[in-house]
C-alpha cells in the first residue's frame, strides 16, 4: 500500500553505498584477437582502474590485477591508456601505471608487466596518453607530456615512440603544444595527428596534420588537411593510404569528413547534428567504419549508422538511448559502452544485421527494481528572450511513497561539469538516491553546452557565470510557477565547472535556498596561468569563457563568488577532493575560511587522496549522505536514518 509522507522523507532501498559501488566506469574498449577488451573502474579499491577482455558470449577475465591502476593524467583528465600491440615476439599490450605514469608492456597470457619507458626524475614527471602501435609493431606511439618546472603550466609535450623491447626513446615531432597521439597509414608511411596551441581549447580550434614517416622513424614536415583558429577536428582515422576520415566542424556541426592526402575534401553526409563531441579526454571514438561507405556514429550521443553514398545519418533503434564515445566494430558488430536511465552504462556488442544486442560487461551488481529509477523527461524551456534551454526532469519515483495534498517536491538543479560538457540521462544511482526519497532534480544543459552546435557552444563565451547561471535559474523558476517544484525549497548543486555555476549562483540570485559546491573553481584571479592554480589544459581557457587579461581583469573580480560571500543567498555545503590539480583546494579552504563566523550556516568535506571528482567509494557514500543531510536541514525534512551533517556558522 502507498504510505503518504512528506517529500524528502521517504525512505529507500538505494543507499549511497549502492550509488558508490554502482559507479564502475567502462571504457577504452578495443577488438583484437576474437577478444573484447575494455576498463573498467573499481571504487571498492580505491578507484583503481583494471583491464579486462571476454570472448563473446563468454565471462570476463581481469588481466591486471591490484596494485596495477591502467591510468594517466595527461592534461590532468587523462587520455588512452592501453593499446593491443602486435610485436614481433608475438601479441602483447601496453599500458600506462597511474603509479609512476610509465608504460608497461605485458604479455596477456602470461607474464609480468614490464616497463619500456624511462623512469622520471620527479614524481609524476614524464606521462604518456593516447597509446597505439607503431608500423611493424616494434614501438608504441603515444604523447609524452614532461614537467619542466614547479608551475603547473610547466609542461612540454611531444610523439614519441617507445620501443617495445627497451631501449632510447624515439622523439617522432612536437608540431603543436597540445596532441593527439599520431596514428599510422595502412601502409606505413604516413601518420596523422591533432594539434592546436594556447588560448585554444580543443572545440575551440584544432588542426589536422600529416606526415611522412622518415627511414629513422621520425616524422617529416606536417602539412594540415583541415582545421584552424574556428574549426575544431576531434577525431581522424586513416581510410586507405591516401585518404583519412575526419570529424570536423566548418559549417558549425560536428560532420564526418573526408580528406585526401591531395588535399581534396568533401563533408559525406552534411546535416546540422554533432556527430562529435569535445575533446576532454585524448582517444575518444565518436565515429568508427563499418566498410562499403557505412560508418557507425554518434548523432548527439544515439547510436546512428552514416551511409556516404545516400548522404544518410540514420539512428539505431535500440534499448540504449546514450552511447559513449567508444565506437569500435568488426564487420556488422559494434561494440561500445552504452547506458539508458534505468540500464548503467555496460559494453555491448550490437550485430546490426540481427539487431541482437548483448552485455559484454558484467552489470553493476545490487541494482534496485526499476520502479525506483527515475526516468527524466526531456524538456525545452524558453527565457524571456526566446532564448531555449534543453533539461531532463527527473520526478520523485518510489513506489511506495506518495507526497501529500497541496505540497510541492523539493527540487535540485544539477549544473553538469565543463562548463563544454553535457548532461546525458544514463542511469545515476547518484540521483535516484534522491529521487526515491521525494526529492525531484533537473539537469540543465545550459548555454554553452556541447551537443547542440557550435553557436550554442559559443553562448557561454564571455559570458561564464552569467549565461549558465540565467539558464539554470529560468529553469528553475519555470519548475517552481507551474507547479512541479515547491519555489521555497529549490536547490542547486554542481561539480567543477558545475562547481563554479552553484557558487555563483548562489551570490548572484536569489533562486536557491542552498547549494552544494563540490571541487569548484571559486576565484578568476588565481585560476588562470598568470594565478597559477589550475593546470595547464585549461589554463587559458578563462580567456574565452570570461575575457583576455588585464582588459577585462574587472569581469574575473566582478565575476568570482570568492569576493561576494557577503551576498550568498544560503547555506552552502563544499566537497573538495585534497589532490586536485584542476580545482586546487586552497580556494575552497579560502572560501569556508571566510564564512568561519559570518552566520551562514555551512559544511565542509574535504578528501584525502581524491583528485578531481571522486572515485573511492568511502568518499562518494559520505559525500552523498552529506548532501542529503544538508538538503533536510536547510529545506525542512528529516531523512531516516542518514548521520546529521554538522553545520557550522
Amino acid at each position: 500500500m502507498t504510505k503518504i509522507a512528506a517529500y524528502g522523507t521517504w525512505t529507500s532501498p538505494i543507499t549511497a553505498a549502492d550509488a558508490a559501488t554502482a559507479q564502475r566506469g567502462v571504457g577504452w574498449v578495443n577488438l583484437r584477437g576474437g577478444f573484447v577488451w575494455w576498463t573498467e573502474t573499481r571504487p571498492q579499491e580505491g578507484g583503481r582502474v583494471t583491464l579486462l577482455r571476454a570472448e563473446p558470449g563468454g565471462a570476463a577475465v581481469e588481466l591486471l590485477a591490484a596494485p596495477w591502476n591502467v591510468r594517466n593524467r595527461v592534461h590532468e583528465y587523462g587520455g588512452r591508456p592501453w593499446t593491443p600491440v602486435d610485436t614481433p615476439a608475438g601479441p602483447r599490450v601496453a599500458f600506462t601505471d597511474w603509479a609512476d605514469q610509465r608504460v608497461y608492456l605485458f604479455d596477456p597470457d602470461g607474464g609480468e608487466p614490464e616497463p619500456i619507458s624511462p623512469a622520471p626524475e620527479r614524481e609524476h614527471g614524464i606521462r604518456y596518453a593516447d597509446l597505439s602501435a607503431g608500423p611493424g609493431g616494434t614501438h608504441v606511439w603515444c604523447v609524452r607530456e614532461t614537467v619542466t618546472g614547479d608551475r603547473p603550466t610547466d609542461i612540454r609535450r611531444d610523439l614519441v615512440a617507445l620501443p617495445v623491447s627497451g631501449g632510447a626513446v624515439v622523439r617522432l615531432t612536437a608540431s603543436h603544444h597540445f596532441m593527439t597521439g599520431p596514428k599510422v597509414s595502412p601502409d606505413g608511411r604516413h601518420a596523422a595527428w591533432i594539434g592546436w596551441d594556447h588560448p585554444r581549447m580543443p572545440w575551440d580550434g584544432t588542426e589536422l596534420c600529416v606526415a611522412q614517416i622518415e627511414p629513422g622513424g621520425e616524422f617529416g614536415p606536417h602539412r594540415v588537411l583541415a582545421g584552424g583558429p574556428a574549426e575544431s577536428v576531434c577525431q581522424v582515422e586513416w581510410d586507405g593510404p591516401d585518404a583519412v576520415l575526419a570529424l570536423t566542424d566548418p559549417d558549425g556541426w560536428w560532420n564526418l569528413h573526408r580528406f585526401g592526402l591531395d588535399g581534396t575534401g568533401r563533408n559525406l553526409a552534411p546535416c546540422t547534428e554533432e556527430l562529435g563531441g569535445p575533446m576532454w579526454q585524448l582517444g575518444w571514438r565518436w565515429f568508427t567504419p563499418l566498410g562499403g561507405g557505412r560508418h557507425a556514429v554518434l548523432r548527439s550521443g544515439r547510436l546512428a549508422i552514416l551511409d556516404e553514398h545516400g548522404g544518410t545519418v540514420t539512428d539505431v533503434a535500440t534499448d540504449r538511448p546514450v552511447w559513449t564515445p567508444d565506437l569500435t566494430a568488426t564487420g556488422e558488430v559494434v561494440v561500445a559502452p552504452a547506458g539508458g536511465p534505468t540500464r548503467g552504462t555496460a559494453i555491448v556488442s550490437l550485430d546490426l544485421a540481427t539487431g541482437r544486442l548483448a552485455e559484454v560487461s558484467s552489470p553493476a551488481a545490487n541494482l534496485p527494481d526499476e520502479r525506483y529509477l527515475p526516468v527524466p523527461e526531456e524538456r525545452r524551456f524558453t527565457d524571456h528572450s526566446g532564448h531555449s534551454i534543453p533539461a531532463y526532469v527527473y520526478l520523485p519515483r518510489n513506489p511506495d511513497f506518495a507526497g501529500p495534498d497541496g505540497e510541492r517536491p523539493p527540487f535540485v538543479v544539477h549544473a553538469h561539469g565543463g562548463p563544454t560538457g553535457k548532461f546525458s540521462p544514463t542511469l545515476s544511482l547518484d540521483l535516484a538516491y534522491f529521487t526515491s526519497r521525494g526529492i525531484g532534480v533537473v539537469a540543465v544543459n545550459y548555454g554553452g553546452s556541447s551537443g547542440y552546435g557550435r553557436a550554442f557552444r559559443e553562448l557561454l563565451y564571455e559570458q561564464w557565470g552569467v549565461v549558465d547561471v540565467r539558464d539554470c535559474a529560468t529553469v528553475a523558476a519555470e519548475l517552481a510557477r507551474t507547479g512541479v517544484a515547491d519555489p521555497a525549497r529549490l536547490a542547486i548543486r554542481g561539480g567543477s565547472a558545475g562547481g563554479w555555476t552553484a557558487a555563483a549562483s548562489m551570490t548572484t540570485v536569489d533562486t536557491y535556498r542552498c547549494g552544494t559546491i563540490m571541487f569548484p573553481v571559486l576565484d578568476l584571479i588565481t585560476w588562470n596561468h598568470e594565478g597559477g592554480q589550475t593546470h595547464d589544459f585549461e589554463s587559458r581557457y578563462d580567456e574565452r569563457l570570461v575575457g583576455a587579461l588585464p582588459e577585462h581583469a574587472d569581469r574575473y573580480v566582478e565575476r568570482s563568488p570568492m569576493n561576494h560571500i557577503d551576498t550568498l543567498a544560503g547555506p552552502v555545503l563544499l566537497l573538495q577532493g585534497l589532490e586536485d590539480q584542476v580545482c586546487p583546494p586552497e580556494q575552497a579552504d579560502r572560501f569556508v575560511a571566510s564564512l568561519d563566523g559570518s552566520g551562514i550556516p555551512h559544511a565542509y568535506l574535504a578528501f584525502e587522496g581524491e583528485q578531481h571528482g571522486f572515485r573511492r567509494a568511502e568518499t562518494i557514500e559520505a559525500a552523498l549522505q552529506a548532501e542529503l543531510s544538508f538538503y533536510g536541514q536547510v529545506l525542512g525534512f528529516t531523512p531516516p536514518g542518514i548521520p546529521e551533517l554538522e553545520l557550522r556558522r
